[in-house]
């Protein structure tokens, strides 16, 4: 076994307007992993096209940036979503990915792959917004839908408006876990919902390293402010390093398959965990 292979770190994502596009140049410079444009929620109906326009611009040359770049487009079954595709072929300089909303299943997905198959935009990866009912109960099959995509990120809002439910973490848990079985079963990240009290900071951490240890390799922001707590809290800590190092150096000189470590029998799953924990880290060190 060697170190599971990990584009980026994605522990962070930073979301930004379409509107201001002043914002998404200052975000570039803060340590957000992605930085976001909001083409969908952040702009009123009547400005749809505006935004657009200004958004692209911004892909028309190349912006030098350890992020990784995102534009959420408007649901691809709206005629806004329909403009926001058409307008990624002709671009100079794409975005590295785009965060597609109010996906309801698998196929929607194979589509959009097939259909960003031409030499500008074959590049593009995905991030799906679970925000539906429906795409919970499909949320395996779109995790593995296709090589593009490799993140899901809970929609909170939606997804609470359609289960009926309270917006709160305990009340999306059994959604966050059917989401953390569908991310791990494809190999890809999972993003969590912004925390929106911006004052609140004891939440944001307390809620965060919650959603950690229940199994999201990261959150989405709608501040700076909240970065760095985040980011923070997804990071293996040196303690988590050293001990991977030591679980992978046995591993990788048993030869019966069995490891034992400070008296612990360490089963394969954790193995593979230990691997992760040390690609996330030389990622980290290598931005």
């Amino acid at each position: 076994m060697t170190i599971e292979k990990i584009e980026r770190a994605r522990r962070s994502l930073l979301f930004v307007p379409g509107l201001r596009p002043d914002m998404f140049l200052k975000a570039l410079s803060e340590p957000s992993d992605i930085v976001c444009i909001d083409l969908e929620d952040a702009v009123a109906l009547h400005r749809k096209d505006e935004s657009r326009g200004l958004t692209m611009d911004l892909f028309s040359k190349k912006h030098e940036s350890s992020s990784e770049t995102m534009v959420r487009i408007n649901p691809i079954t709206t005629r806004h979503g329909l403009s926001d595709l058409d307008s990624l072929f002709d671009l100079k300089c794409p975005p590295d990915a785009l965060m597609l909303p109010k996906i309801k299943s698998a196929n929607e997905i194979r589509i959009l792959d097939e259909l960003l198959s031409t030499e500008n935009t074959r590049h593009l990866s995905f991030c799906v917004i679970i925000e539906t009912n429906a795409a919970l109960e499909s949320a395996v099959e779109i995790a593995r839908s296709c090589s593009r995509v490799t993140s899901l990120i809970l929609g909170g809002v939606d997804m609470s408006a359609d289960l009926r439910c309270k917006r709160d973490w305990q009340s999306l848990l059994y959604t966050r876990s059917r989401l953390v079985h569908a991310a791990a079963s494809a190999g890809i990240d999972l993003l969590d919902v912004p925390y929106l009290d911006l004052i609140d900071s004891d939440g944001l951490e307390r809620e965060t390293t919650s959603s950690r240890d229940l199994g999201f390799t990261g959150r989405a922001a709608i501040h700076p402010k909240q970065l760095s707590v985040i980011n923070r809290l997804f990071t293996p800590s040196q303690d988590d390093i050293d001990r991977a190092r030591k679980v992978c150096a046995a591993f990788e000189s048993s030869d019966t398959g069995l490891v034992v470590v400070d008296g612990e029998l360490i089963e394969l799953p954790v193995v593979r965990s230990m691997y992760r924990i040390l690609a996330i880290a030389q990622m980290i060190e290598a931005s």
